[in-house]
């Protein structure tokens, strides 16, 4: 059994036991740990609880957080800004199809980690030494979907309110069609889509179904949240309903075949006019 405690390194970000480590704690305070990156500084946001046999080992609580470190974590935002900006450059320089979203330095500055989006797998090898030899440090380089983009961007939805991802949503849970069919939403993708340009996650708010059930052929698995617009708007394209605008389109199509039957139909029998006239 060990005494443990929750602390979150962002403000929306997942929340991590770290064992106790023989120090007093209190929820809201800021501590040093020994993360998977570095030493970080994160904030107590579950207080003391106990746990008999923890899934993977837990890394122990270093120090509260002094002065100096929450200064260090200042002047650290310094280095992150100095890093996007030559790291834009660099990428710039090369031609490279990626697009850079935002940079963390741990604590001691030991590693800089960049993430980045793009539409396929990116050879950043030589961005990596150029990078390397600027900052004299270790380099990571970390590709996320739009989804994290627009949780660490963040901004405001077609609701007037900061997103949810950036606001309180600390993962990305499956969102289906079927959320909006249920609810007897517009099935249309324009407002239906965030600004990541998928589905948005408050089509969940209000689902009563059982979450099991998104297995469907016109719903989007747990495993493609990243689904791009094109195929959710197939997805749609492809349900048993018919739209008034495609049923329109079909009496038109009808229309059009029909009139260019009569004006073929009237020209031949102008040219057999012709033709017996000639004669």
């Amino acid at each position: 059994m060990r005494d443990t405690i929750g602390v979150r390194f962002k403000k929306c970000g997942k929340i991590y036991d770290f064992e106790i480590n023989d120090i007093e704690v209190k929820q809201g305070e800021e501590v040093i740990v020994e993360s998977d990156f570095g030493l970080s500084i994160g904030r107590v946001v579950c207080g003391k609880r106990t746990i008999e046999s923890p899934a993977r080992g837990l890394k122990k609580i270093i120090r509260i957080a002094t002065d100096e470190d929450i200064k260090a974590k200042e002047e650290n935002k310094e280095l992150e800004k100095q890093a996007i900006d030559f790291c834009l450059e660099r990428i710039m320089a090369r031609g490279m199809h990626m697009k850079l979203v935002s940079t963390e330095s741990t604590l001691d500055r030991k590693r800089i980690i960049f993430y980045f989006t793009a539409d396929g797998r990116v050879d950043f090898r030589e961005l990596v030494r150029d990078l390397a030899h600027k900052f004299r440090t270790r380099i990571e380089m970390r590709q996320v979907g739009v989804r994290n983009e627009a949780k660490m961007i963040g901004g405001v939805g077609i609701c007037g309110r900061e997103i949810c991802c950036s606001a309180f949503l600390t993962s990305f849970d499956p969102i289906s069609i079927k959320m909006a069919k249920k609810q007897e939403l517009v099935l249309n993708v324009g407002k239906l889509s965030g600004l990541c340009s998928r589905l948005m996650c408050c089509l969940r708010y209000e689902y009563e179904g059982d979450f099991a059930e998104i297995t469907s052929d016109d719903e989007i698995p747990a495993g493609e949240e990243d689904t791009p617009i094109d195929i959710i708007e197939t997805k749609i394209s492809a349900t048993s309903f018919l739209g008034a605008e495609q049923q329109d389109n079909e009496i038109n199509k009808k229309e059009v075949t029909e009139s260019e039957h009569r004006d073929r139909s009237s020209k031949n029998q102008h040219k057999h006019k012709g033709r017996h006239f000639r004669r």
